[in-house]
């Protein structure tokens, strides 16, 4: 990019940001400290392609004249942990939101995929379920209690174990994004196709409705969760591949950190997801109308956190820019 464009593109955050500082407009601490990181990454930029140029010495004397305030200002107390939820996090998820689709998008494909192998494959499903859970289940069927699976280990025992995997497919989801992105698709693509064969499974079976209204108790939270992950991977190939005005590691550095932000954000998510699996689900004998309550109240939640509320932090900021403007 030539210079007189780098500079037209960004001298509007640049005045934003040099007016913060000189005290002629209130922001708020951590919008200040976002400003503050997106001039450093500039001023990297500079370095690298205009050394010694005028807009790599306004940048420098920008930075200085920030630090000392930015980390005066900041408070890094508990409020902290507080920001991060409330504002750092969805405002950082907002720019994601087209990863988040693809990964989605890829993970309901492969779904429908799996129903429809399943439909036109005699075996499919033992293939992908394995033969030792397809005879358990069918032997619970027989029995007249088809979800019997989830009754089997003690609530606690299954809480546990169900959370540890869950986070483990994430971190693979996420991890995997190294291999440029391929990697990450692959554990959507598996996933997926087992969610689809399984729901077929039943479906075959005549019992749709009985496993939808069980397994989407704990199984809202859990798969939407792993499409994030798959998100938070897509966000780590993207830094790799695409470094825009950045230097490749630079954007890569960015690409891992803002995934691992991502990863942090699902981690109560499957804490709520396990609970629900181990002590929630087993309760087949609970009334339509609560598992119904369940699932929707579940997926409201994922829906809000990542999607409407991210929109509505990332509107109100753009409003308070236009109004300095």
């Amino acid at each position: 990019m030539r210079e007189a464009a780098f500079v037209k593109q960004n001298k509007d955050k640049w005045s934003t940001f040099e007016s913060a500082l000189a005290n002629k407009t209130n922001l708020d601490p951590n919008v200040l400290s976002d400003l503050y990181i997106e001039v450093t990454d500039h001023l990297s930029y500079a370095k690298t392609f205009y050394p010694n140029s005028n807009t790599e010495f306004y940048l420098n004397s920008l930075a200085s004249q920030a630090h000392q305030k930015i980390y005066k200002t900041k408070r890094e107390s508990k409020s902290r942990i507080i920001t991060f939820w409330k504002t750092e996090f969805p405002l950082m998820f907002k720019k994601h939101h087209r990863e988040l689709l693809i990964a989605f998008l890829v993970f309901v494909f492969f779904s429908f995929v799996g129903a429809y192998s399943a439909a036109n494959e005699g075996d499919f499903v033992r293939s992908i379920l394995g033969d030792a859970y397809v005879n358990m289940t069918l032997e619970n069927i027989e029995k007249g209690d088809p979800m019997a699976v989830y009754k089997q280990m003690g609530e606690f025992n299954m809480f546990l174990g169900i959370t540890i995997n869950n986070i483990r497919v994430a971190l693979m989801a996420f991890v995997y994004g190294i291999m440029l992105g391929v990697g990450t698709l692959m554990v959507m693509l598996q996933n997926g196709i087992m969610l689809g064969s399984f729901q077929y499974f039943f479906y075959e079976k005549g019992l749709l409705w009985e496993s939808v209204r069980t397994i989407w108790i704990h199984g809202t939270i859990e798969i939407s969760v792993i499409i994030i992950a798959g998100c938070a991977g897509l966000v780590l190939a993207n830094g790799m591949l695409f470094p825009g005005t950045y230097t490749r590691l630079e954007s890569f550095k960015r690409g891992v950190k803002n995934g691992l932000k991502i990863m942090v954000s699902t981690i109560p998510f499957f804490v709520v997801a396990g609970f629900l699996e181990g002590f929630v689900t087993r309760h087949t004998e609970m009334p339509d109308w609560l598992a119904i309550l369940i699932i929707l109240g579940s997926l409201a939640l994922i829906l809000f956190y990542y999607v409407i509320y991210p929109y509505q932090i990332h509107k109100r900021l753009r409003l308070n820019e236009t109004k300095l403007h």
